[in-house]
């Protein structure tokens, strides 16, 4: 498997892109490379002063860089020797099997939908986040922000991506799909929740168990939360600050430092017809090779292919 790294991307980059790539070598074998995208002459002499082979890596030349604050569409067409212009055609052309950054969020959504495409049936791509349990193991939790305004027929689907997600890289078999919602019962919450409840409860692919409230996030109630990106985005931006609190008070606990960022390194964006994982812009070089891991994992469970053949079944049952 050949994986394209961002080198530039991100608010530590090219430094802690370039060692979380070589902290990765480590963990994979001989016949994966990691592809360096970015400034080729910063990545020659960054190896060098590391005592690095250069040859241990393929490095493809993409000097320019989208800055976060860049409107993401004019960017990709301004930018074309940017390193996530090249990384998308890299993988559009099937270069590299897999792309991941921990730059331009955006860049990372829109470059995936017009590069390689969205999957045919799938209104809106997302994102998931993770958060911890307290018996082991992580509920994911989608959207996290990709869809701030996501419609009842796109959480429905939300359902379904998230499912095979923690199916097949999380492995949790038959994955139990929860609705976050401010109570438990059926004709509680918003417009939007109400309406897709009545779209999720009918759904057969995937188990759904109904509402969960916010108290569920840690338990071992649910393995999958489905929420629009406005609501996922804060829930998870408080754990993360929650998190930092306790860190800063000294509290020290094997669980919760398993929501240290770093533990994760990136999300996949689902729902479309490659592997792409966007990072958190502040990592260092061990959420990068995390990163570069998670990459591969869901490249290997062959989770785009996936969906493809859920949604054909669908579409079938319902002609």
């Amino acid at each position: 498997m050949k994986i394209g790294l961002d080198v530039l991307g991100g608010d530590f980059a090219p430094k802690a892109t370039l060692h979380g790539a070589i902290l990765a070598l480590k963990d994979l074998p001989e016949s994966d490379t990691i592809v360096l995208i970015g400034d080729k002459e910063v990545i020659l002499t960054f190896l060098k002063e590391e005592n690095i082979n250069p040859e241990r890596f393929e490095i493809v030349d993409a000097p320019d860089v989208i800055e976060m604050d860049e409107q993401p569409t004019k960017a990709l067409i301004n930018k074309p020797n940017s390193s996530i212009s090249v990384g998308f055609r890299m993988l559009k052309h099937k270069e590299i099997q897999g792309f991941t950054s921990a730059g331009s969020s955006g860049a990372m959504m829109v470059g995936a939908i017009y590069s390689v495409n969205t999957i045919q049936g799938i209104i809106r791509p997302s994102t998931p986040a993770y958060i911890p349990k307290e018996g082991g193991g992580s509920t994911v939790l989608i959207d996290a922000g990709t869809n701030p305004d996501a419609k009842p027929d796109v959480m429905y689907q939300f359902g379904l991506l998230g499912s095979l997600f923690a199916e097949h890289v999380f492995h949790v078999k038959n994955p139990r799909v929860g609705l976050l919602n401010i109570g438990t019962e059926e004709k509680k919450g918003n417009l939007t929740t109400q309406s897709a409840y009545q779209l999720m409860k009918d759904a057969k692919e995937y188990n759904f168990i109904g509402n969960v409230e916010g108290r569920e996030l840690f338990r071992d109630k649910v393995d999958v939360i489905v929420c629009d990106g406005f609501v996922g985005n804060i829930v998870l931006k408080q754990v993360e600050a929650m998190y930092r609190v306790l860190v800063k008070r000294g509290l020290k606990d094997p669980y919760l430092d398993r929501f240290n960022y770093e533990t994760y390194g990136g999300t996949p964006v689902l729902g479309v017809n490659a592997t792409v994982l966007v990072g958190h812009g502040i990592s260092n070089s061990n959420a990068i090779r995390k990163m570069i891991l998670m990459t591969k994992d869901v490249y290997e469970a062959k989770l785009s292919q996936r969906i493809k053949h859920a949604l054909e079944r669908y579409s079938i049952n319902n002609r």
